[in-house]
C-alpha cells in the first residue's frame, strides 16, 4: 500500500469519535504518526465530565493497525493547552508536519432567542479553538524554516461548514464562527506559503453525533453497505490535503461528501468604483448587481458613492 505521509507527524483535534476519529485513522493508516486529541466531553454541546476515553480508544485502534499514536486530551480553545498540544507532537515525534481542526460543539438557539454564553461556547471552541493550534503550529514552522533557510513541509487542514455558506436558521452562532474559520484559513494561506504550508478548508457532510438531528431523515442502506453520510468519505479528502501531492493546492475551501468534492469559488469584484465622483449608468450597475437595478429609466446616471451608502441626505462620506 502506498503511503504518502511515512514519516511525517500529525495532530487531528476532536479526534475521539465521527469525522476527527475518521480522518485520525486515514492519515495514520497513510503512515502519519498522529496525536489524537479529545476533551472527550459526553454532551455534543459541551457539557459533560472530561474524558480520556475516547481519545485512547482511538489511539488503541491505530496500534492495532500497525500505526503509531498517541493520546491528548487537552481543550484546544484553551491557549495554553492548545501551545502544549503543539510541543507534545514535536517531543514525541520530534516535529509537527500535518494539523486537522475539527474539534467543536453545538448550542443551537435563534438569533433572538440565543443566550450570550450560548455564542460565546461556540465561537470559542470553533474559531478560537482553530486559531490556538495554528498559531503554535505556524510558530514551530516559521522557527523550523528560518533555522532551515529553506520552506518546511507544513499542512493544515481547517473545517468549515455549509451552514456558512447558506445559512442555518438555529445556528448563528455555528455559522458565523465556520464563516470565521474560512477568514482564518485564507489569511493563514497567504502568511504561511513561504515557509512552505499550506492551508485549506472543507465543508464536510458527514453523519456524526454532531449532525444527527441534521441527517435524522436520509436513510442509511440496509444491505450492509457504507452509508453515504459516512464520515469515512469525507476522510481521504483530509489525507489528500495532508500530503505531498496537495503541495500547490493553498487557500481552498473544498466541500465533500460521499463521494463529491466541490470547489468553492470565492467572491469576484466584476466592477471598481475608484471615488465618489465616478458615474455610471444603471444599465452598467445592472450587469454587476443583477435584475435590481435593470427596471430603472434608460440613461439615469448614478454617483458611485451615493449607490454603495457613503452619501446620505446630502452628507460626505465618512
Amino acid at each position: 500500500m502506498t503511503r504518502p505521509l511515512e514519516g511525517l507527524a500529525a495532530i487531528v483535534t476532536g479526534a475521539g469519535r465521527g469525522l476527527g476519529r475518521a480522518e485520525a485513522l486515514e492519515l495514520a493508516r497513510l503512515g502519519a504518526a498522529v496525536v489524537v486529541n479529545d476533551y472527550g466531553r459526553t454532551g455534543r454541546d459541551g457539557s459533560g465530565e472530561a474524558s480520556a476515553g475516547p481519545a485512547e480508544d482511538v489511539v488503541r485502534e491505530i496500534r492495532s493497525a500497525g500505526g503509531t499514536a498517541l493520546a491528548h486530551t487537552g481543550d484546544v480553545a484553551d491557549f495554553g493547552q492548545a501551545a502544549e498540544l503543539v510541543e507534545s507532537a514535536v517531543r514525541a515525534f520530534g516535529k509537527l508536519d500535518i494539523l486537522v481542526n475539527n474539534a467543536g460543539i453545538l448550542r443551537d438557539r435563534m438569533v433572538f432567542s440565543m443566550a450570550e454564553d450560548e455564542w460565546d461556547a461556540v465561537v470559542r471552541v470553533h474559531l478560537k479553538g482553530h486559531f490556538n493550534t495554528t498559531r503554535f503550529a505556524a510558530a514551530h514552522w516559521r522557527e523550523r524554516s528560518k533555522a532551515a533557510g529553506a520552506p518546511v513541509y507544513g499542512r493544515i487542514v481547517n473545517t468549515s461548514s455549509e451552514a456558512y455558506l447558506a445559512g442555518s436558521a438555529g445556528q448563528p452562532n455555528y455559522a458565523a464562527a465556520k464563516g470565521g474559520i474560512v477568514g482564518l484559513t485564507t489569511s493563514t494561506a497567504l502568511a504561511l506559503a513561504k515557509y512552505g504550508v499550506t492551508a485549506n478548508a472543507i465543508c464536510p457532510r458527514a453523519r456524526t453525533r454532531m449532525t444527527q438531528d441534521v441527517f435524522a431523515g436520509f436513510a442509511q442502506p440496509d444491505d450492509g453497505g457504507l452509508d453515504p453520510l459516512a464520515p469515512e468519505h469525507v476522510a481521504p479528502l483530509v489525507g489528500y490535503l495532508a500530503a505531498p501531492a496537495a503541495a500547490r493546492v493553498n487557500g481552498q475551501l473544498l466541500v465533500v461528501h460521499g463521494g463529491m468534492v466541490a470547489v468553492v469559488e470565492r467572491p469576484r469584484v466584476r466592477a471598481q468604483f475608484d471615488s465618489k465622483e465616478d458615474v455610471f449608468s444603471y444599465e452598467e450597475l445592472a450587469d454587476v448587481l443583477g435584475a435590481h437595478f435593470a427596471d430603472r429609466p434608460e440613461g439615469e446616471t448614478f454617483a458611485a458613492a451615493e449607490v454603495l451608502g457613503l452619501r446620505r441626505g446630502g452628507q460626505e462620506p465618512h
